[in-house]
């Protein structure tokens, strides 16, 4: 069964549970997949509703922010219940070791030298770390190493 599949059916068993903050926020991943699919032509396979649920969830994280920023809790509150329901869809993330370790063998592999060659290897990164690990952790680790 695909991710979105997934998605679908636990909408349905949201609306028969009567939860209507998970299915709100089901509902509006649902909205999303069907936006890009609509936009771009497209089917969406797994790897493109993990990438657009790792959007939403960025989205969600930077909204707490600004809203405990802002001194308004309760909406704080309600994006990190729509976080945990999205976090539930991406598949188990990789520790900060691990990605030091996958970035460290991708430099190696890609021969990448210092800071100039950032761009080739998160473009490599991306493509074999795409929804298993948080981009701003990667990035962080392909700057510590391209810049010993």
């Amino acid at each position: 069964m695909s991710l979105k599949d997934q998605i679908t059916e636990d909408m349905k068993t949201a609306m028969r549970a009567k939860d209507s903050e998970r299915l709100a926020t089901i509902r509006l991943l649902l909205a999303a997949c069907k936006q890009k699919e609509v936009d771009e032509r497209v089917t969406l396979d797994d790897a493109m509703v993990i990438g657009l649920i790792d959007k939403m969830i960025k989205q969600r994280k930077d909204s707490i922010t600004a809203f405990e920023q802002g001194g308004r809790q309760d909406l704080a509150d309600k994006e990190a219940a729509e976080l945990k329901v999205l976090s539930a869809y991406l598949p188990e993330r990789l520790s900060a070791e691990q990605i030091d370790a996958e970035v460290a063998a991708l430099v190696a592999s890609l021969g990448a030298k210092g800071p100039g060659d950032m761009g080739k290897v998160m473009g490599a990164v991306k493509t074999q770390l795409a929804g298993k690990a948080d981009m701003g952790l990667v990035s962080a680790a392909v700057k510590k190493a391209l810049n010993p």
